[in-house]
């Protein structure tokens, strides 16, 4: 049933093809006979820091792919963010960095339209040699916690939303940041005009390009808005009834917002917090559970919701102070957090008041969701989403109970029990004892390792303000 903008639909399986092709060589033999141009065809493997990884597949190569696959060592889903491998729990130099199957995510083959030379690109995913999906690929991780959830007939209903800023192409590319000349005026962004129509005009090139380049790879976008700082922006993805498919939305979108920034002459980031004085960019979910019947569990007719929503809400609430380093998961990510800025700081819910960090928007009693507000535009969103279904089911499954909702500003002050910096938060992904029973213990002791390799090398490095402030050669 279709109420207040979200169509709640029973779901019966987590790999919910994206296309009409349900024959994976029906769909490549398609493509090819609508792409004669196309020579090569990008697989794409978004690891842990959101960077694709993958292979270029000649077109003679492609029959080969879909039917059999081809083999990747598993330890690319375990690199940091500048493509090292610390050998994480043994995976990488200690095992000889044994072979996986990647094989294509159905739906998902389609015409990059912002290259300048004929290219496919199409998502990819790791399968073990024995047909078993691999445990280090977020995309199973994601799965695997849904499944928990889908057992006990409830049905996740789920849309993103991603904020990223546009900046000087030229200029970043020196490590300056700064917001873009205007196409229309040959001025650069220079106040934080939210909402504005104008700035979104000024770009409304690129957004129609974005737009375009989105529908031709069946990601159907909603409303893009001009964000609370010079040159940010959001783009809403649409709900979709599969949260594997929302997670495949937001890197293809990510990737399509990138490549046609550099067509028009800027770069765009999704870094969460590129300017020291303003607003960060951040990744929200928007979630409802639907029965086998399509009925919204979170509504019960009421203004307040259901009790499974405060269920939910509990066990988000519970589980938020172990996934910070997975909601923020590097350095920068850090920096969002500042007081009064629109960043959710504490422990919060509330109605309709974007201060909290699980917020319950206005609208009809029975397109009733929540919108959880915590992680960066630079977290992975395969692993967001599964948190996110962690704590959900975990608050179901105890009855938790989140408390009274928070009226008014609730982001002025910090939550003693939430991790703000970088190593805190690892070291309390290592002692949690909540998110391991759905993510799995042995994959997030792989992921905290990852990123407490990453973490060593960022301050193994020297910064010029070092020998500014500490030099002291006078």
């Amino acid at each position: 049933m279709r109420s207040g903008g979200w169509t709640f639909v029973s779901i019966r399986s987590d790999n919910v093809t994206q296309g009409a092709f349900r024959n994976p060589m029906e769909e490549l033999t398609t493509f090819l006979q609508a792409h004669p141009d196309v020579q090569f065809v990008d697989v794409l493997l978004p690891d842990l820091c959101n960077v694709i990884r993958g292979k270029r597949l000649p077109r003679a190569d492609l029959d080969k792919f879909y039917q059999e696959g081809f083999q990747v060592p598993s330890s690319i889903m375990l690199l940091d963010v500048t493509g090292e491998g610390g050998d994480p729990g043994g995976r990488g130099f200690s095992d000889g960095d044994p072979d996986v199957c990647a094989r294509p995510v159905a739906g998902t083959l389609q015409r990059v339209p912002w290259f300048d030379e004929p290219l496919g690109q199409v998502l990819g995913t790791l399968y073990d040699l024995d047909g078993s999906p691999c445990s280090v690929d977020p995309r199973h991780v994601l799965s695997s916690v849904c499944k928990r959830l889908t057992a006990e007939g409830l049905f996740p209903v789920v849309a993103l939303e991603l904020e990223f800023y546009l900046i000087d192409l030229n200029l970043a590319a020196t490590g300056t940041v700064q917001p873009p000349l205007l196409p229309t005026s040959g001025h650069r962004v220079r106040d934080t005009q939210v909402y504005s129509i104008s700035d979104l005009e000024g770009f409304s090139k690129f957004l129609g390009d974005v737009s375009r380049a989105c529908e031709a790879q069946n990601i159907r976008l909603g409303a893009a808005s001009t964000e609370y700082a010079q040159g940010q922006y959001e783009i809403n993805l649409h709900h979709v009834p599969d949260v594997q498919v929302a997670a495949d939305h937001a890197i293809l979108l990510q990737r399509v917002v990138r490549g046609t920034a550099r067509r028009h002459g800027a770069a765009a980031t999704f870094m969460a917090k590129p300017y020291r004085e303003d607003a960060g960019s951040g990744l929200h979910v928007h979630l409802s559970l639907v029965d086998e019947e399509g009925h919204n569990v979170f509504d019960d007719g009421t203004e307040v919701g259901s009790p499974v929503l405060r269920h939910a809400l509990g066990g988000l609430l519970e589980t938020m102070p172990e996934a910070m380093a997975l909601f923020a998961p590097n350095v920068n990510s850090y920096r969002r957090f500042v007081p009064n800025l629109y960043v959710p700081i504490r422990r919060s819910w509330g109605y309709n008041n974007r201060s909290v960090a699980v917020r319950i928007p206005a609208g009809a009693n029975s397109s009733r969701r929540l919108e959880h507000r915590v992680a960066g535009a630079d977290a992975n969103p395969y692993l967001v989403l599964a948190t996110v279904l962690a704590g959900v089911h975990h608050g179901i499954q105890h009855r938790l109970d989140p408390g009274e909702a928070s009226v008014g500003n609730v982001c002025g002050d910090r939550d003693p029990d939430l991790s703000f910096s970088w190593q805190a938060a690892l070291d309390a992904l290592a002692v949690g004892q909540i998110l391991s029973e759905y993510l799995g213990a042995d994959y997030l002791d792989l992921y905290r390792l990852t990123k407490q390799f990453e973490h060593d090398n960022y301050y193994d490095q020297f910064s010029p303000l070092e020998f500014d402030w500490y030099l002291n050669l006078g």
